[in-house]
């Protein structure tokens, strides 16, 4: 995978995402909390990766299948239970075109397969050094 980078300055709360080609995305925090909103926040990201990779995924394989799917829409929710450590995702997916029950199963099953969903619901570790 690509090294993605972050720089924040004393702009609070401010933060520019680069990846390796290039791309820009800012990230910042909510006014109640002391930030200008000028971008989403980390969580706001976390849940836009699974978005995007999910409806990713499943363009791909509904292209592949030669399925009649014009549009594909998913909302997307994150909850996270600070007492409990626990983290809820919780997406509705919305498809425009002709797809029979079978296939709107089949597509659950895939939106299930996207590599994000895959990371997020297995164990995750972080390592993190000082340069």
């Amino acid at each position: 995978m690509n090294t993605i980078s972050a720089k924040i300055d004393t702009r609070k709360y401010r933060t520019e995402i680069t990846s390796k080609s290039g791309n820009i995305v800012i990230s910042d925090e909510p006014q109640e909390i002391g930030g200008k909103n000028l971008g989403f926040s980390p969580f706001e990201l976390l849940a836009a990766s699974l978005a995007s990779c999910t409806l990713i995924t499943l363009r791909m394989y509904i292209d592949r299948k030669a399925w009649d799917v014009s549009d594909l829409s998913i909302w997307v929710d994150f909850e996270k239970n600070e007492d409990h450590a626990v983290s809820l995702f919780t997406t509705k997916i919305q498809i425009s075109g002709n797809v029979d029950e079978a296939q709107k199963q089949r597509i659950l099953k895939i939106a299930h397969s996207c590599p994000v969903h895959k990371t997020l619901i297995n164990t995750i570790q972080i390592e993190t050094s000082i340069v």
